[in-house]
């Protein structure tokens, strides 16, 4: 592991100077900008990372590298590289359910959604026929995994049986989506089809759709109940909805070829990873006030990213790009003053 000192830190390229004076830096407790404190290499990986999850009992994190064919199974304290799931098929999504040891992939390539022994790593079984298989999420009130699919399709998902027990319909190809932990609702970005699909996951249907009007290519979203954010890469925009109203109410520039996206509810942040070298960081004050306070320089293609709650992290896969190798950086969300 490559520890960073200050001058090894991603540059902050907007200065407190500019949140002082949108006021967020008058009262106390607000959060510094994120601080890049390490890096785990990661040789011999070769082209673009995707989705990732954490185990945060054994501090694993797990990788897909969709060009690379594998997922990177690294352990975040240590630093160290301890395992490499070879022969997939274009990785996209992955879970970890630590109550049953399971470790859940997708493959856009061949269509199938495997399960791994989370220890062993030994593959139990998979899937099949599930074509450009890709964002996963897990209810763990109902049980069910959700996987976005096809043409347009969320195939539910017995985890203890492994098996496909239903699916609900969509117009197009659906990319990252939330499930409402209070309420039946997920909702589901659909960019081929220029809009949001709200799925009422008790109906097993969709029952609301949001235009996005002039915003395109929304991909990433993060959800804090009330408030669904979503990026969007044409133009490079981030947008608050009300979700109860089903309308835009905020909106803000961010950097391009965002990717993903997250909600820090400790500190009403929102972190987003994008593509053109940037992880930015916007403040939401309620009730639909969106400012982006810091855009910290990081890497060409440096997309795809976790962030961990209960660790206070933000884990960014960095590929492999000219000189640059690739690895995984890790950002201390709550450095020391």
């Amino acid at each position: 592991m490559r520890i960073l000192n200050e001058k090894g830190m991603s540059h902050v390229l907007i200065s407190f100077v500019s949140l002082l004076l949108t006021g967020l830096l008058d009262g106390e407790g607000t959060a510094p900008p994120p601080r890049l404190k390490a890096a785990i290499a990661l040789p011999g990986v070769e082209g673009r990372f995707d989705h990732a999850a954490l185990d945060p009992a054994t501090h694993r994190l797990f990788f897909a590298a969709l060009e690379n064919n594998t997922l990177e199974v690294v352990e975040v304290v240590s630093g160290k590289r301890l395992h490499t799931i070879t022969g997939l098929s274009k990785p996209t999504g992955v879970l970890f359910l630590p109550d049953s040891n399971l470790l859940v992939v997708a493959n856009g390539d061949d269509g199938t959604c495997r399960f791994y022994d989370g220890t062993s790593y030994k593959e139990h079984s998979r899937l099949t026929g599930l074509e450009d298989a890709d964002n996963l999420r897990f209810d763990a009130k109902a049980q069910r995994i959700y996987l976005g699919y096809g043409e347009g399709a969320l195939g539910v998902i017995d985890p203890a049986t492994r098996k496909l027990v239903g699916n609900i319909f969509l117009p197009k190809h659906p990319e990252a989506f939330q499930l409402e932990q209070d309420g039946p609702r997920i909702f589901v970005n659909i960019p081929g089809a220029n809009r949001i699909a709200v799925v009422d996951r008790v109906e097993g249907k969709v029952v609301a759709t949001w235009l996005m009007g002039k915003l395109h290519a929304n991909f990433p979203m993060a959800l804090n109940e009330h408030r669904l954010f979503v990026g969007c890469r044409q133009p490079a925009q981030l947008v608050t909805f009300d979700t109860a109203l089903g309308k835009p109410i905020a909106e803000t520039p961010m950097s391009g070829d965002v990717d993903d996206l997250f909600f820090e509810a400790s500190t009403n942040r929102l972190l987003a990873s994008c593509g053109d070298g940037f992880i930015d960081v916007f403040q939401y004050v309620a009730p639909a006030s969106l400012v982006r306070t810091q855009q910290l320089s990081t890497a060409p293609g440096a997309r795809t990213a976790f962030y961990s709650a209960k660790f206070g992290a933000f884990y960014l896969a960095v590929p492999h790009w000219g000189a640059q190798s690739a690895e995984i950086r890790i950002y201390d969300l709550n450095p020391a003053e």
